[in-house]
């Protein structure tokens, strides 16, 4: 346990610390809580199972950890960055399922998007193994933030269809619910652990209204089980229409490797500072980067066996630790544990399938909004030179390739089919990553330098 000194008040956990049984219980669900909101939201949008989806959240962390030699303390939920690939994957292969406001779930859709989460892990870990091998540096050259930035702003900004489709179920409910939710997210700002969960707080705020305008259907919530097993499903591997979306799938790992890596980044800080203060050696977990996602390639790949959302470490999850200074490892595989357990009971599943159409419509606009604007924080705080044309021309390509076709174009696929891999055409998302990989692939091997064009100066 972290004190000061012998006599001293306890001052937080280092990783390798184990609490007692009761504060590891309570700072466990502490962290589950955290997690919730997120990660039972994607898997509503999406239509994934929400018994499956907290399950595989809870036992992807534990295995994580595992992976990573409970040496980086992170907690694994759904990943809205692949909300936006799943969506096309519903919409194109079981649109009368995913299109049916009463259904909640749909088995069919599920098992072809597994697929693809499955060879997500997989790319995952060979990235991982890579960066071991030849460090975080050159693979930065090959994927820098010009690309991952705008995927992420792509990738948020392609779901804007998606979010008022889902509020124009009720407009009032979902504006309501937005404001609250943004009312939530800047003025409980610093207020503890409820500072921490606006999206909870909308939600909540959201289903009261909606429950006013008389539009909560109760029902399925009387008729459910206290216990029930949750829809695990195997991966569809020999459909030929999962393999058809599963590299596109798996591509959307761009955006979330940069993401991962911040997030590695910044507990490695806080983790430190503590060590620092009770007069340790620090743990410096941030070179521990290629080990990081091997660990985030397991979980995913124990997502898609199951039936779960493709996942990712949770910044909502490092914020409570730096607040609570609790890095300890026993403490998140408690809350796996405490996870893994709530996936079996049927009566919250019911309720939290519940929640009007509407109400995730005011979260998502906020939350798919946030996610481009992180792909512009992620410009931002790697300094990158927008006055540089091939700045300019690469994230230029990437946005209007990426937003342009899943707006304008036919399921958000451009024409140009390949065999085995896209056969009915590439996801705009993933050709907009491509386009901008081979773009800057193209300045590496023949930089403007070489033909006596300066550089122009970035702003200080």
């Amino acid at each position: 346990m972290a004190k000061k000194s012998g006599s001293d008040p306890l001052v937080g956990y280092m990783p390798e610390d184990v609490p007692p049984w009761g504060a590891m219980l309570s700072l466990g669900f502490q962290q589950v809580l955290t997690m919730f909101p997120a990660t039972v939201v994607v898997a509503i949008l999406t239509k994934f199972d929400v018994g499956v989806t907290l399950f595989a959240s809870g036992l992807g962390t534990i295995i994580a950890l595992l992976v990573a030699k409970r040496k980086i303390p992170l907690y694994y939920g759904s990943s809205f960055s692949y909300i936006t690939v799943v969506i096309t994957v519903m919409t194109k292969y079981v649109p009368g399922c995913f299109n049916d406001p009463t259904a909640v779930y749909c088995p069919d859709g599920v098992r072809l998007a597994q697929v693809g989460i499955v060879l997500t892990g997989i790319f995952n870990i060979l990235v991982g193994l890579l960066v071991q091998k030849i460090g975080k540096d050159r693979l930065d050259k090959v994927l820098p933030p010009i690309i991952t930035g705008n995927i992420a702003v792509v990738i948020g900004i392609a779901l804007a269809g998606s979010a008022l489709g889902m509020a124009s179920a009720h407009w009032g409910v979902a504006f309501i619910t937005l404001i609250l939710t943004i009312v939530f997210s800047v003025y409980l700002q610093g207020k503890g652990l409820i500072g921490m969960l606006p999206i909870l707080l909308g939600a909540i705020a959201g289903y009261l209204v909606s429950l006013v305008f008389g539009i909560v259907d109760f029902s399925p919530v009387v008729s459910a089980e206290w216990l029930r097993m949750p829809h695990f499903t195997l991966p569809a591997f020999g459909d030929a229409r999962a393999w058809a979306m599963a590299f596109s799938v798996s591509l959307i790992a761009i955006a979330t490797i940069p993401e991962s890596t911040a997030h590695l980044y910044q507990m490695s800080l806080y983790i430190d500072q503590l060590a620092k203060e009770i007069k340790k050696k620090p743990l410096e977990i941030k070179n521990l980067i290629g080990l990081n996602l091997v660990a985030d390639g397991c979980n995913d790949i124990l997502n898609g066996l199951l039936g779960g959302c493709a996942g990712t470490n949770y910044g909502e999850n490092n914020s409570l630790m730096a607040i609570t200074r609790n890095y300890s490892v026993a403490v998140l595989m408690a809350a796996g544990v405490i996870a893994m357990a709530l996936g079996f009971v049927g009566k919250l599943a019911a309720l939290i399938n519940t929640i009007p159409v509407a109400v995730t419509g005011g979260l998502a606009i906020y939350l798919f909004g946030v996610i481009g604007k992180q792909g512009v924080a992620l410009l931002l705080s790697e300094k990158v030179n927008l006055f540089d044309p091939k700045n300019l021309a690469i994230g230029a390509t990437v946005l209007i390739l990426g937003i342009g076709g899943n707006l304008a174009l036919e399921n958000g696929l451009f024409p140009f089919k390949v065999p085995l891999l896209f056969p009915a055409g590439i996801p705009a998302i993933v050709f907009a990553a491509i386009v901008g990989i081979l773009l800057n692939v193209l300045f590496l091997l023949l930089p403007p330098a070489r033909f006596g064009v300066k550089e122009r100066a970035n702003i200080e």
